[in-house]
C-alpha cells in the first residue's frame, strides 16, 4: 500500500517546501494539497463535513495548490505531488493544462491530478462554473486538456470549451498525461472514472464501500474494453491513528491511502508529520 499525506497550506503553515521535503525523507509516497480558490462571505450551502453545516475556517485560507506544489517539487525528487482535489469548473482548461504540464514536466512526471467539480454552489458560480451541470463541464474540460497534452496541434469543440488548432507546450513528462483521479462518491462517479479517468479517490468511506466500488469499476471497465487494472483506487482523508484500518483498505483493492496532517503551524507540523510516519509507514 502506498501511503501519502494531505494537508492545506495557508499563511500560518510551515513552509510547504520544508513539509514536502520532510515527507519525502520520512518515506511518504505522495503529498496532496486541496483547493478553494475563494470563499464567499455569504453562503447558503451546508458543508457536509461538519455537524452544523458550517464551513471550517481553514478552507478560507488555502494557498493555490499548483503554485505550492511547484515550490515543493523544487526541493524533492521522488515524492508524488497531487491535488486533493482541484476544482476543475473554476478554471480555464487551456491555462490549467499549461500549468499542469509545466509542473509535471519540471517535476519529472510526478503530478497526480486529483479532480472534483465542487460542492459549494456560491464559489462555483462566482468562478464561472455551471454548478447544476458541473460534472458535464468537468468532463468537457478534461477532454480538452487531454488534447492539449497529447497533440502537437490540438483543437477542441465541446459544449463549454471551444478552440481552433493551437500549440501548447511543454508537454507533460507523464505519458500520455498525468493520471486523472476523480474524487467523491457521486451517483455516477464509477461511470465517469471508466469514461475519462485513471483512478477513483473517495473520502469518508468504509472498506465495504471500496469493495463494492472496485467490483463496479471492474465490471464497467470490462464492458467498455478497458483493463480494470489501469484504474487505481486511492482512499483519501484517513488519520494516522487508524493503521489497522489502512490495512483493511489495502485488502479491498485500494493501492493508496492518504492520511491527513492536521497540525498546520510552524515546527508542530514537522513533529506531527514525524509522528504520523512512525504510526503508519
Amino acid at each position: 500500500m502506498k501511503i501519502g499525506v494531505n494537508t492545506s497550506v495557508n499563511s500560518d503553515s510551515y513552509d510547504v517546501a520544508v513539509l514536502a521535503k520532510r515527507a519525502e525523507e520520512l518515506g511518504f509516497e505522495s503529498f496532496f494539497l486541496p483547493e478553494h480558490t475563494i470563499m464567499p462571505v455569504n453562503v447558503n450551502t451546508r458543508y457536509h463535513g461538519s455537524e452544523d453545516g458550517s464551513i471550517p475556517e481553514y478552507m478560507t485560507y488555502m494557498a493555490d495548490p499548483l503554485v505550492a506544489l511547484s515550490r515543493a517539487s523544487a526541493v524533492t525528487s521522488e515524492i508524488k505531488l497531487g491535488t486533493g482535489v482541484l476544482l476543475v469548473p473554476e478554471h480555464n482548461p487551456v491555462l490549467l493544462a499549461k500549468e499542469i504540464a509545466t509542473l509535471d514536466h519540471f517535476s519529472g512526471g510526478r503530478f497526480l491530478f486529483g479532480i472534483g467539480s465542487g460542492w459549494l454552489r456560491e464559489e462555483t458560480e462566482i468562478m464561472g462554473g455551471d454548478f447544476d451541470h458541473r460534472w458535464t463541464q468537468t468532463k468537457d474540460a478534461i477532454l480538452a486538456m487531454k488534447e492539449l497534452w497529447t497533440k502537437e496541434e490540438a483543437e477542441y469543440h465541446g459544449k463549454y470549451y471551444n478552440f481552433p488548432p493551437v500549440m501548447c507546450n511543454p508537454k507533460p513528462a507523464s505519458k500520455p498525461h498525468p493520471p486523472v483521479i476523480l474524487g467523491g462518491f457521486a451517483k455516477n462517479v464509477f461511470k465517469r472514472v471508466v469514461d475519462y479517468g485513471d483512478g477513483w479517490m473517495p473520502t469518508r468511506v468504509t472498506p465495504d464501500d471500496i469493495r463494492r466500488g472496485r467490483a463496479t469499476i471492474d465490471e464497467l471497465a470490462e464492458a467498455a474494453g478497458r483493463d480494470p487494472k489501469s484504474i487505481e483506487i486511492t482512499v483519501f482523508g484517513l488519520t494516522a491513528d487508524e493503521p489497522d484500518r489502512i490495512k483493511e483498505f489495502e485488502d479491498t483493492g485500494a493501492v493508496r491511502a492518504i492520511v491527513r496532517l492536521n497540525e498546520n503551524r510552524g515546527e508542530e507540523s514537522i513533529r506531527e508529520l514525524e509522528r504520523m510516519a512512525a504510526a503508519v509507514l
